[in-house]
């Protein structure tokens, strides 16, 4: 990636058919969308040597029929393009982030902070963990650091929210 144009200018969530979010939940997707679009790192990756549509990009994440699809479009609006990747890699880590998570906010509510410290640390190497995996599944299809895989995979999990 070379310049300031492999980056995502707007993201957006397809929650159509999912449950209301708790507000913890709409907290963390505020604030992933955020801090992804104040810094990332994100460009299509070209294959068979075709040339790919430079950004900025506009991206629109959705679940659909159990997999996790990516929309790009261009600033303009233009569709410059979409994969599917299989949530099936995600499905535990997801569900152990947010057990994790679960047992963070009850711990701010009660427990000292040495306690939160430990439940945090392990909260984020479940992150870590997940961002790692989509990483790796976007290989070959797009090319990103682990600041924005890490925003992204918060995104995921608020698809993944059940209620």
């Amino acid at each position: 990636m070379s310049d300031d144009t492999d980056r995502l200018i707007e993201v957006t969530l397809d929650d159509t058919g999912l449950a209301p979010p708790t507000p913890e939940v709409e907290q963390e997707r505020r604030v992933a969308i955020f801090d992804l679009l104040e810094e990332n790192r994100f460009a299509l990756a070209s294959r068979d040597e075709r040339p790919v549509a430079g950004g900025p990009y506009r991206l629109h994440l959705a679940i659909r029929e159990r997999r996790l699809v990516f929309e790009l479009s261009t600033e303009p609006g233009e569709k410059v393009g979409e994969f599917h990747l299989s949530l099936t890699p995600f499905n535990q880590v997801v569900k152990d982030y947010f057990q994790i998570c679960e047992s963070y906010f009850d711990a701010v509510k009660r427990l000292p902070a040495s306690q939160i410290e430990a439940i945090d640390m392990g909260r984020r190497g479940i992150h870590n963990e997940g961002s790692r995996i989509l990483l790796d599944r976007l290989t070959g299809k797009a090319e990103t650091d682990m600041g924005t895989a890490r925003r992204l995979f918060t995104l995921i999990c608020v698809l993944h929210f059940k209620g």
